[in-house]
């Protein structure tokens, strides 16, 4: 059985207990607080899974025996950093081997990547298959490199199943693109979620601009997001997150917020 049909397989078992059960964030919410703050902030709103920042967890400037004491900090409080991202990566293969070590020694089995070079890729990929560790590309606006879906689709189509993406539902809504078409294009290639939902505006001279909002309150196509991922069992996380400086301010509103709307589609099925 290949990598992405026993994906698809776990997915299918645990589909079924409901979209809220998939529920994590991802630390970049959490900016303005230290380490030991946002494992408090997990345990209070019911979090076990954690998408963490550099700001947080910096595998390029803590020793091992720092990451090990945040490590066993996140197991006794019963969280789990599941992935690290966006993670900067290099032309230099035996850079880039550092994050797979360091998401090994985590335990983790994925990393979150948006590499400024398409050559990259190759040796991405190398250390993937070689750790056995998924890669997904983060999207951010329609300028970025990944901003447009058809561009990542011809860069990862053609390569080895463990890569790849990590959709960001607000940029992708802010490029004007949908949700939920955007996942059944990427054919189980989708391994993490970013939960954020923008709004998009005109200026007086036509230009867009994309705030963030409430996860639900944007023009994030979130109906059919949820109801594709039901269909294919999707069996990764949806991280929390937010672009806005003023809910990252007081994140407890907002992540109270976007997982009750998560809950209320579970309960509307």
């Amino acid at each position: 059985m290949g990598l992405l049909a026993a994906s698809f397989v776990v997915g299918a078992t645990v589909h079924a207990a409901g979209l809220a059960d998939h529920v994590a964030i991802q630390t970049w919410t959490l900016r303005n607080l230290n380490f030991d703050q946002v494992v408090e902030f997990a345990q209070r709103q019911g979090i076990k899974d954690l998408q963490l920042i550099p700001n947080h967890l910096d595998y390029k400037k803590e020793s091992r025996d720092q990451l090990a004491a945040k490590k066993a900090k996140l197991e006794a409080a019963g969280l789990r950093a599941y992935t690290y991202g966006v993670a900067g990566t290099s032309m230099d293969k035996e850079e880039n081997r550092r994050l797979f070590e360091f998401a090994k020694f985590m335990g983790m089995k994925l990393v979150v990547v948006e590499p400024g070079d398409f050559r990259i890729w190759d040796n991405l990929e190398e250390l993937a298959k070689e750790y056995d560790i998924r890669v997904a590309v983060h999207n951010h606006g329609i300028k970025s490199l990944y901003g447009n879906p058809a561009t990542v689709r011809q860069v990862i189509g053609h390569r080895d199943a463990r890569l790849g993406v990590c959709l960001d539902v607000g940029w992708i809504t802010s490029a004007h693109f949908d949700a939920a078409q955007v996942f059944n294009e990427y054919k189980g290639r989708v391994f993490d979620i970013h939960l954020k939902d923008k709004k998009v505006q005109k200026t007086a001279k036509g230009d867009d601009v994309a705030n963030d909002t409430h996860v639900g309150q944007g023009d994030a196509n979130y109906a059919g997001l949820f109801k594709a991922l039901r269909a294919a069992g999707y069996e990764g996380r949806l991280a929390i997150e937010t672009d806005s400086q003023d809910f990252a301010r007081q994140p407890d509103e907002f992540v109270r917020r976007a997982k009750e709307f998560v809950s209320g589609h579970d309960a509307a099925r």
